[in-house]
């Protein structure tokens, strides 16, 4: 009779430090789990802020360029200081998007070259700056 005793007492001891070590390993699976949802999540904000910033700039770089166009194709005006901006488009795409063209003389006095300085602010940020040349022809 003792044999069965001593392994009813030895089964119990057994399936009390099974059921510890059963807890243990779940608070080791969620802390494992919650780690790398953390880790996932702040890699789905990086990624979500470096493709945001990746179009802004593709956006700008854009507009950049067609208003450097604008202003190449513009009158010469030996005098200008500036000149006005090809209007934007509409639509979401160019939504808070702004453009300044300012043009400075190369040389002094005017000898028929601007230095032509195309800036694009995105919702009051400066984004892109384009330089090219203007020419009196």
């Amino acid at each position: 009779m003792r044999k069965t005793i001593r392994l009813r007492s030895i089964h119990r001891d057994s399936s009390s430090h099974e059921a510890g070590v059963s807890l243990l390993e779940t608070v080791i699976v969620l802390f494992v789990l919650g780690a790398i949802a953390v880790i996932f999540l702040t890699g789905m904000t990086i990624s979500s802020k470096a493709a945001f910033t990746t179009d802004e700039q593709a956006t700008a770089e854009n507009l950049a360029r067609s208003q450097t166009e604008w202003a190449l194709n513009a009158t010469y005006a030996p005098e200008a200081t500036s000149y006005s901006s090809a209007p934007i488009l509409t639509g979401k795409d160019y939504s808070g998007y702004s453009a300044n063209i300012i043009a400075k003389p190369l040389h002094s006095p005017d000898d028929g070259i601007q230095k032509i300085t195309v800036t694009v602010s995105h919702s009051g940020k400066q984004v892109f700056t384009m330089e090219s040349y203007k020419v009196d022809r």
